[in-house]
């Protein structure tokens, strides 16, 4: 390991230094396995075992693999949406390296050398993890800047000097942190600067992570990432955020997504898309929301994913949007036909109700500053609410209400603290 390490300086630090004995009848078999690869196997093979193998232990190890790995479908629904063709890429809670892998293979699949067209950053606060990142990028024959382990840490930290520097940001980060020191980022804040809306008020991180996703990005970049329910609709100094957000005319795209899509949590979520190169196009003042959450494929009971074609069909949803052409590259045929299903037999972009809608901002406006696809796609006609939809519906309500708890209890402490200092006076 140490040599291979040697002859490999982006594996310095990487791999295993530990042994086990096999069993003469274990080692035998693994052999002879070993043994029926074929010579003309593709390279990349290798790579999609490593992503296999990342996969089952992050379903295996449930709420743990979370830290880790973000499943496949929803790490390529965010590549397929942002297009990274060719520049620079962050992912500033990068866990195993996924986003890349998955840029990467956006990337092969139009017939362009990934190493060539992608220049690769991260940051990985667990240094293991990191580590799991660095050895995925080269089993894919990909190479990239992943900062990891030491206090390392992306809301006090910009090891990477990121500030309008990249043109894609890939992330799932985690959800719903506290206890970020927000004095330590002061001097962060404000434009052209990494927190440029300000800090919430709230103990909680999520606005602190869209605001680096958003501020990474230079005049013409474009994000995608995976955001709790509760960002989307979060009232007070979060909801002023969200404003000034909308109003940048940054939101290209708002994705819901249904429960059991991730090992970590049955809860749905959101993915959010970000382009700062909308100010200029047609599509300026509005934004697209797609309600994805009947759009799966059942794995086991606990589990769902989706096919290719849903993938592909979801994209060109967004690509119709913009006014670009339909990309058959994922789906091919499939795809093809259920955009014509929907869209007509020359896909055109239009709203489908209970699929998707292109709100304006004073609609926005009038629904809160909301991000919910919720409230502006609607049901499909004659659609009637399944006790699924209920439940998710309930789920999504209760998490908003723990998140209203949270701010009251916050302005309870803060009212108090303000009477007593009065009576004191």
């Amino acid at each position: 390991m140490r040599e291979v390490e040697k002859r490999n300086p982006q594996l310095a630090g990487v791999l295993p230094k530990t042994f086990n004995l096999f069993t003469g009848t274990l080692l035998k078999e693994l052999l002879k396995k070993i043994s029926e690869i074929p010579a003309t196997l593709d390279f990349d093979a290798f790579g999609r075992i490593y992503e296999y193998f990342l996969g089952e232990f992050a379903m295996s190890e449930g709420q743990g693999g979370g830290e880790f790995y973000t499943p496949a479908g929803i790490v390529r629904l965010l590549a397929q949406v942002i297009e990274p063709f060719h520049g620079r890429i962050l992912d500033p809670a990068c866990g195993s390296g996924g986003m890349f892998v998955q840029s990467a293979r956006f990337v092969a699949e139009h017939h362009e050398n990934p190493a060539a067209e992608l220049a690769i950053c991260g940051v990985e606060k667990t240094d293991e993890t990191g580590r799991l990142a660095r050895l995925n990028l080269a089993v894919h024959g990909l190479e990239g800047d992943i900062r990891h382990g030491g206090n390392v840490n992306s809301y006090y930290d910009d090891p990477h000097a990121a500030v309008g520097a990249f043109d894609f940001v890939l992330a799932n980060p985690p959800f719903n942190v506290n206890a970020v020191d927000k004095d330590r980022l002061k001097d962060s804040v404000g434009p052209g600067r990494r927190y440029p809306f300000g800090l919430p008020r709230t103990d909680n991180a999520n606005n602190l992570w869209i605001q680096l996703f958003y501020s990474a990005l230079n005049a013409t970049g474009r994000a995608g990432f995976v955001m709790a329910n509760s960002a989307s609709d979060a009232r007070s100094s979060e909801q002023e955020i969200r404003r000034k957000l909308i109003e940048a005319n940054a939101v290209d795209a708002m994705v819901a997504v249904g429960p059991n899509m991730f090992y970590t949590v049955t809860l749905p979520c959101t993915l959010w898309f970000l382009d700062r190169g909308k100010a200029g196009t047609k599509r300026a003042g509005t934004v697209l929301f797609i309600d994805a959450r009947h759009i799966y494929r059942q794995v086991d009971r606990a589990h769902r994913d989706w096919t290719e074609a849903q993938i592909g069909f979801i994209a060109n949803l967004v690509r119709l949007y913009r006014g670009e052409a339909p990309d058959p590259t994922l789906g091919g045929d499939e795809t093809a036909a259920k955009l014509k299903e929907v869209f007509g037999k020359k896909p055109r972009y239009a709203d489908v109700p209970g699929l998707c809608k292109a709100a304006t901002l004073a609609e926005i406006e009038a629904q809160g500053w909301s991000l919910n696809p919720g409230r502006y796609v609607g049901v499909t006609p004659g659609e009637d609410v399944s006790d699924e939809d209920f439940k998710e519906q309930l789920e999504e309500l209760n998490e908003e209400l723990e998140t209203l708890n949270a701010q009251a209890r916050e302005l309870e402490a803060t009212i108090a603290a303000n009477v007593a200092g009065i009576l004191e006076a």
